[in-house]
Formats: C-alpha cells, structure tokens, sequence
C-alpha cells in the first residue's frame, strides 16, 4: 500500500520545489525538495569551499526561520553540486532536499503546513538564491528560454 505523499509549490521562477513524506499515516518527518540548474558568475579556485559554505548558508536560514512549535530543532541538509564540473559559462544540476522532523501532530494536507513550509521555502530562495554572489540559478538547462511562437501567413 503506498503511504508516501508528494507536493509541488509554485511561485519560484528558477526552481523546482515540493515537499513530501515517505509516510503520511503515521506522519513524523517531512522533506523539502529544491531542484535547480546552477551557472557560475565568476571563476573560483576552490568550488568545493563554494558549495560547503552555500550549505553552511542554508543551514543558517533554515535554523533562522524555522517554525520551532511545528518542527524539532534539528533537521537534515543534503545540498547536492558536483563540483567537479562547474566552470564557467556551463550550466550544472542542483539538488537540494531538506528534512523535518515533526513536534506536534498535525494532517499532512492542512493548509496550516503549506503555508509554514511555504515561508521556509520563500525565505530560503531569499537567502541563498537571490543574493548568491557564485551562482545565477536557472529552471531548466537551456536558461528559462521561452520560445516566442511565430505567425506565419499562408500564401
């Protein structure tokens, strides 16, 4: 019997993000998943120290807005960059997904929930994506690029 949940959120125009649980039965933890394609604004020496202090930045922002009477103090960040391929002008693949344990019961559909989880997520995108002086973040590989159809008359 499938027990685990999934929900996408929208309102971020240069990431993926929903969140979910592996069990919504007996509901303890949730994780926040945030997907995104990275490019390089400047050329690093050290692009492993980049990414560590980008994850020690959202530790940061996540413990700062974290709703403390919903969620237990500790939680889990998994910031996957592979550094090895980062140069400039190229775009790679960010994954960033973020545990929470539970404190007090409550139903994984309340609207009560999205909106917490939704403020986190916003604060978070304020925090790490919009003010990162490394990284342009991007929706897809080819940049967000929408295709303007053309009208073509017939003859």
């Amino acid at each position: 019997m499938k027990k685990g949940k999934t929900v996408k959120l929208t309102g971020f125009r240069n990431c993926k993000v929903s969140y979910g649980t592996v069990d919504s039965k007996e509901f303890k933890s949730l994780y926040i998943n945030l997907q995104t394609w990275v490019e390089p604004k400047i050329h690093q020496l050290n692009w492993d120290r980049v990414v560590s202090n980008t994850t020690r930045k959202v530790k940061h922002s996540i413990h700062e807005n974290l709703n403390i009477e919903q969620f237990n103090e500790y939680f889990i960040v998994d910031l996957d960059l592979r550094t090895s391929g980062i140069q400039l002008k190229k775009k790679s693949f960010m994954n960033l997904e973020i545990n929470l344990f539970i404190k007090e019961e409550v139903d994984f559909k309340s609207p009560k929930l999205k909106r917490i989880i939704k403020k986190l997520i916003k604060d978070l995108h304020s925090d790490i994506l919009v003010k990162n002086k490394y990284f342009k973040f991007y929706l897809t590989k080819n940049g967000n690029n929408r295709v303007e159809k053309i009208k073509t008359q017939t003859i």
